[in-house]
């Protein structure tokens, strides 16, 4: 199901959280929960991974994770400030228990029903406790639903080991 590059990304990620003591919760929008698949794929991750909250809709990231229905009516789903809201909530949700968090959020496509937010964009944001939260934005562009889906998992896979290495 996964390539080779992800399923090595995603074991470094189950080691790096294992040597840190770390549990991880994922919130998904556009990647559906293929970031947790790629996560859980690999043996020994439930010592790691501890839940994922898929939030398709914009009632799914209120009501799951507590974003602001404030927020996503000035910034639209798709922004810096909704992928941080979700990493943050799914986190605030975890504790104390888990420590580590990451959010995705972004356009698949194919193209795009906003003149603001083209196909290919992504942000993914990492909350952990104790360190804040990071996000970064992508443009993928419009490469096909499932490219920019498996580019996004990838994507967060390299921020959450940056975050940890």
């Amino acid at each position: 199901m996964f390539g080779e590059t992800i399923l090595a990304k995603a074991g470094r990620v189950i080691d790096a959280c294992r040597d840190a003591g770390l549990m991880m919760v994922t919130a998904e929008s556009c990647t559906g929960g293929l970031l947790t698949g790629a996560l859980t794929a690999i043996p020994g991750s439930s010592e790691v991974i501890d839940r994922g909250y898929i939030t398709y809709s914009l009632h799914g990231k209120i009501e799951m994770i507590g974003v602001p229905a404030q927020m996503l009516a000035e910034h639209g789903a798709v922004s810096a400030a909704v992928a941080r809201a979700m990493a943050g909530g799914a986190l605030s949700r975890c504790q104390p228990r888990i420590k580590l968090a990451v959010a995705i959020t972004g356009v698949a496509g194919p193209g795009s029903t906003s003149p603001t937010k083209a196909a290919g964009l992504v942000y993914i944001a990492v909350a952990q406790e104790g360190r804040g939260i990071i996000e970064e934005k992508y443009e993928f562009g419009d490469i096909g639903r499932d490219e920019v889906r498996m580019a996004s998992v990838e994507a967060a896979l390299d921020l959450i080991l940056q975050r940890l290495e």
